[in-house]
């Protein structure tokens, strides 16, 4: 189970079944592994829990006003209460939020992102830390060799590319295979220690199998004289967990190991067998300063009659030929996210396989952070305070296992940050779950690992990460504009009710009137908000912390003097024409519209958080205009229609009586503009949230 089989022949041993396979322990891992909630899903929550106890006691005091120390007739005041507990419910709220998560899923699925799960969607624009691979996702992964080093010279290679077009140089010339007979055998233990066939189709070379081993197919393409691949009698293939490959062939008229993987394990290999570590160590590491991921060949005569090979074969006695440098360039699109992430505040965390110099080097061309890279064997001695520290201050780790991962997002999380973590392999299942988000590749990928989790990358690209992150953030300020529209408007009923209940007045709006206030104007007129594009502003700030409430002091402020402005106007209105000779169903159309108008005008205040209404932007959000000739076509129809009148208590109102709602939500405009530019002065963009 959890094993494709590509190509070839094989005899399988079953050792173990269940909770005693691999995929069992990585279950069991998988199972023990907390899942996080959203931070949108824990604000939500807290959120609504606040505003209905709220809501609860001012309607339950309001009441107990009404009935001691009014005169209202007792299921006229009930009425009236739940009257005004609807105008104070924000009923269109999680319809509304669903909405702008679903449009924010859809944007990213064209940015090629799926996203899993709606709230996952918000969570982007909350991450503090992105731990990202190297290969393939910050770098090309287009494999070239760039450079062989043997024993005797230093060979240059040209092209890039899997196209075997190139030449072995040394200063500009030629090459000479005759030369060096060590580069004919490293040559050859590249070309027959490996799984990879290249091949053209349709003009094309196209790779089937690693990248790292088809471009050492690709090297051995480009020599002078052809390379033979020899047949493979038995074979160690590679795994991370003791990085190389080893075959057994015949060579050279007698029986060989070839062995490829990582410097390190084969020096250990050749060490005590003339082998000089200090220079080889000097040369892996000028390699590796270049940015170059660095690989390593040798062989190892055996008697002719075995037949298999073991890891104990190869543990010493091993003669070393020389090393590969294998060049990945970075994506230039990744350069552009990365600089753009720390620009919004996000730290970029490399976790590699690769060797710690090379992971520097790439680290240094990205223009992240380097101070301080660590490996995985340093991590797997430090406790977990320890790891607390280190995943906070260092940012490149290097030949880390999937275990590493699981460990450095606990940590990054015990520091509160939001911590997005990408992976691909079955391993890393533990540690995606784990995260607040977490990163599949689509590409590389296995089905575990985007099972476990909350997001695939269609084309692998870190790119696309920061793209989702700006949808993210897009979202979430949408979100905030939304509530910041609706609570006002929904406070605003709310006062205008319990305002009449204690000044022991008739109320101004019945409660099917709110209800449509509610329903239709408030839902139709915040949906325009969730199509608002991303304010300039938005990238240069940076990420929320996770415990941040969903409305700041300021946002507070607001909805209070929103509120009061929006119900204590209509309520104003509404006294100063009951002097006047108006049927009170009149009177309570032309209440209607009233606050209706001004719900309209402050749409327009709320498509920006505190930068003017009025900018370059303005008329990007062609759903605003759409859904405010609908609201003005609704408003027609409740006041002129007269099915409406009955259903709602409406009157057909004259041009004149007009005026009151359109001036009213004008001035509702200006005056919120004026607060904007104050408090754009006074706390600044950056300080609201």
């Amino acid at each position: 189970s959890g094993t494709s089989v590509a190509t070839g022949s094989a005899k399988a041993l079953v050792t173990s079944i269940g909770e005693g396979t691999e995929l069992g322990q990585i279950n069991a891992s998988i199972a023990e592994v907390e899942t996080v909630k959203t931070p949108l899903i824990r604000q939500t929550t807290k959120f609504g829990q606040t505003v209905s106890i709220a809501i609860l006691v001012i309607s339950i005091a309001i009441y107990a006003f009404g009935y001691f120390f009014r005169d209202y007739d007792p299921i006229e005041l009930m009425l009236t209460t739940i009257g005004l507990a609807v105008a104070a419910i924000p009923e269109g709220l999680p319809a509304v939020i669903s909405i702008i998560l679903a449009l924010g899923v859809r944007n990213m699925a064209e940015k090629k992102a799926i996203v899993r799960s709606l709230p996952s969607v918000e969570t982007l624009g909350a991450v503090s830390v992105i731990c990202t691979d190297k290969t393939g996702t910050l770098t090309k992964n287009e494999m070239t060799v760039k450079q062989v080093v043997t024993a005797k010279h230093d060979i240059e290679v040209s092209g890039s590319g899997y196209a075997p077009d190139g030449d072995l140089e040394i200063n500009g010339q030629p090459f000479d295979l005759d030369d060096d007979a060590s580069m004919v055998d490293l040559l050859t233990v590249g070309k027959t220690c490996n799984d990879a066939q290249l091949y053209q189709e349709e003009g094309k070379w196209v790779v089937n199998g690693d990248p790292t081993e088809a471009c050492l197919l690709t090297l051995a393409e480009k020599a002078e004289q052809p390379i033979e691949r020899l047949k493979v009698i038995s074979k160690i293939p590679f795994d991370s967990e003791y990085k190389y490959m080893a075959t057994l062939v015949d060579y050279k008229e007698e029986r060989m190991i070839f062995i490829k993987g990582a410097p390190d394990r084969l020096f250990d290999m050749a060490e005590g067998n003339d082998f000089d570590r200090a220079y080889w160590d000097e040369k892996r590491k000028e390699i590796a300063d270049r940015g170059q991921r660095v690989l390593g060949g040798g062989f190892k005569r055996v008697d002719a009659s075995k037949d298999t090979v073991d890891h104990e074969d190869v543990e010493d006695g091993v003669t070393f030929l020389g090393l590969y440098g294998i060049v990945d360039p970075p994506r230039p699109e990744a350069i552009e996210a990365v600089a753009a992430c720390r620009d919004a505040g996000i730290r970029i965390k490399m976790i590699t396989g690769d060797h710690k110099d090379t992971a520097v080097a790439i680290a240094r061309e990205l223009g992240m952070e380097v101070e301080g890279a660590l490996e995985g064997k340093e991590l797997t001695n430090m406790s977990d305070e320890e790891i607390k520290e280190a995943s906070v201050h260092n940012d490149v780790f290097a030949r880390t296992s999937p275990n590493d991962k699981l460990r450095l997002v606990k940590g990054l999380q015990q520091n509160g940050l939001i911590t997005s973590m990408t992976g691909d392999g079955v391993n890393d299942a533990p540690a995606l779950k784990r995260a607040d988000i977490g990163v599949a590749m689509g590409i590389k990928g296995t089905e575990v690992a985007k099972e476990a989790s909350q997001m695939v990358l269609v084309d692998d690209n870190f790119k696309t990460i920061y793209n989702a992150v700006r949808e993210g953030r897009r979202v979430y300020d949408n979100l905030k504009k939304t509530i910041l529209f609706l609570l006002p408007t929904n406070g605003g009923q709310a006062l205008l009710v319990a305002m009449s209940i204690l000044l022991g007045a008739s109320a101004p709006l019945s409660p099917v009137q709110i209800l449509w206030v509610n329903m239709v104007v408030a839902i139709t007129l915040s949906l325009a908000i969730a199509f608002e594009p991303l304010e300039e502003s938005t990238m240069k700030r940076p990420p929320r912390p996770a415990n941040v409430p969903l409305l700041s002091k300021y946002y507070v402020f607001r909805i209070i003097f929103i509120s009061i402005l929006i119900g204590g106007g209509s309520l104003a209105i509404n006294y100063l024409l009951a002097d006047y000779d108006f049927s009170t169903a009149k009177l309570q159309t032309i209440t209607l519209n009233t606050i209706v108008m001004a719900q309209l005008f402050h749409l327009y205040n709320c498509r920006t958080e505190l930068a003017p209404a009025f900018n370059r932007h303005f008329f990007d959000n062609k759903i605003a205009f759409l859904v405010s000739g609908l609201l003005i076509a609704l408003q027609l129809f409740i006041t002129y229609v007269p099915f409406m009148h009955t259903l709602f208590g409406t009157a057909a109102l004259e041009l004149s009586d007009w005026l009151f709602p359109v001036v009213f939500g004008f001035i509702v405009f200006v005056i919120v503009e004026i607060e904007k530019a104050i408090s754009r002065r006074v706390i600044g963009d950056k300080n609201i949230h």
